[in-house]
């Protein structure tokens, strides 16, 4: 099902009511969201309208985290404008030079890009969270449980959901309730970094963040749902962090755990994005996140959910929930 681009019927008054009388709309993007953008021209200046609809979408987050993190200094829309109660935000133009399409054209600014973005992760986390709620053992287990809900059932799969909580306790035991927690961007990845005109990235897709353990953004980063991370660029990334921060062995056991847990629900969440939603391009990203998975299930704090995953989805069925699905 294609997303419908048609700007809302209210965009041109709210536009008009702010300055921008007579502006283009251009569509711009849609995504697994409700979420829908455009650009918005007026002369020689350009912003994004964000179409964030209720009751499937409340942008008041959006602005609350853009507003904590631009007075910690970090770059994310300044908010032109806004009407929360029909969710239309007004926000800064970043342009279009994203972080994915920039490395697709020049692979040999890869490892730089990589770097820039790990370096912006060290320096968030050396704030305190903000003002969020926590990423604790409940929400960890819900997410996880989007495996067992949604893919399994595509393919075939009758599994025992208690059987699958129960497999994850002990690794989550290591990352939840974490006494120092960060701010979890939680879709911290090349599409949602822009670089900036006058250097430095921009940050986009931050309204779900959480307060959290902080190896989730960096799985986020390098084990990315649509892009493939190199093996070496993601070794030496954690590298990084890890110089950066001292992080111990017990990050590198949090980050394979936090791994596995969101690439779980990611296969979870894109199964349901074409089941549910009638979004049928995200199945075929699957077989990708597969792969991190089993990488992070070869952890030794994950052996009893590998243990699960071994009893209960065997390798043919690990893949592509569309062409896996029965006839």
């Amino acid at each position: 099902m294609a997303i419908d681009m048609t700007p809302p019927a209210d965009a041109a008054a709210f536009l008009a009511a702010h300055g921008w009388e007579g502006a283009t709309l251009a569509p711009l993007a849609g995504d697994a969201s409700f979420r829908r953008y455009f650009r918005v021209r007026d002369g020689g200046r350009s912003a994004v309208l964000m179409d964030a609809p209720p009751p499937h979408e409340d942008p008041r987050p959006f602005v609350e985290i853009a507003g904590w993190l631009t007075g910690r200094g970090f770059a994310a829309p300044a908010i032109l404008a806004a009407d929360l109660d029909r969710g239309l935000v007004l926000i800064e133009d970043f342009g279009d030079a994203r972080m994915r399409e920039t490395i697709d054209a020049e692979p040999a600014r890869t490892e730089a890009l990589y770097a820039e973005a790990v370096d912006l992760l060290v320096e968030l986390h050396r704030h305190d969270a903000g003002p969020l709620r926590p990423y604790n053992r409940a929400e960890l287990e819900r997410e996880a449980g989007l495996f067992v809900e949604w893919y399994c059932p595509a393919v075939g799969i009758e599994a025992d959901a208690e059987s699958y909580r129960a497999a994850w306790q002990g690794a989550f035991d290591l990352v939840a309730e974490h006494p120092s927690p960060v701010t979890v961007l939680r879709d911290y990845h090349a599409e949602n970094l822009m670089l900036l005109g006058g250097g430095g990235l921009g940050l986009l897709d931050f309204q779900d963040a959480l307060a959290g353990h902080r190896a989730y953004d960096l799985v986020s980063l390098l084990q990315d749902a649509r892009r493939d991370v190199e093996p070496e660029i993601e070794a030496a990334m954690l590298a990084r962090y890890r110089a950066a921060t001292g992080a111990g062995e017990e990050f590198v056991a949090a980050y394979h755990v936090l791994g596995a847990q969101r690439n779980a629900k990611i296969i979870g969440i894109f199964t349901r994005l074409w089941k549910r939603d009638g979004k049928p391009r995200y199945p075929a990203m699957c077989p990708r996140v597969w792969r991190y998975l089993e990488h992070d299930l070869a952890a030794p704090e994950l052996a009893r959910v590998a243990e699960w995953f071994d009893a209960n989805v065997p390798p043919a069925l690990r893949g592509n929930p569309m062409e896996l699905a029965p006839a």
